[in-house]
């Protein structure tokens, strides 16, 4: 009789046909499969892990928390304009050399328009030197 009893106290749901003591640690939607990996010297990651342990939690909980939270600024350098149009002007002159030089390599002789555009691109390449030296000082 007293078994009778306790077997209708027991709260417990039978468990369903087919998942008997399933247990284990719920599925998550999304699982973490990637890693990351960071080179760093012994007291760095000393240093990384008592931060993480100061906090209550692990190196990578805390990295992964760090890098996703932390905003870092970017600072973009960009160069004045002067410059950058010298730098075009400094790539276009080296294209033209580049040219000339390939020509002269192969034997060829110079023609009067290719003599021109060397003369030209010398004298470019001494006002660039004149702007140049105007910028710096």
């Amino acid at each position: 009789m007293e078994s009778e009893v306790k077997k209708k106290i027991s709260t417990k749901d039978p468990a369903p046909l087919g998942r008997v003591n399933r247990g284990g640690r719920p599925n998550v939607p999304h699982k973490r499969r990637s890693s990351v990996s960071v080179m760093c010297t012994l007291i760095e990651k000393k240093i990384i892990e008592a931060n993480a342990k100061r906090v209550g939690m692990n190196p990578s909980v805390f990295l992964r928390n760090l890098g996703l939270n932390t905003r870092i600024e970017v600072r973009v350098k960009t160069l004045p304009k002067p410059v950058l149009e010298l730098r075009g002007m400094l790539n276009h002159i080296a294209a033209n050399l580049n040219q000339i030089a390939r020509r002269r390599n192969r034997g060829d002789d110079l023609n009067a328009m290719e003599r021109a555009l060397l003369d030209q691109d010398v004298r470019s390449l001494r006002g660039l030197v004149k702007n140049i030296n105007t910028y710096v000082s």
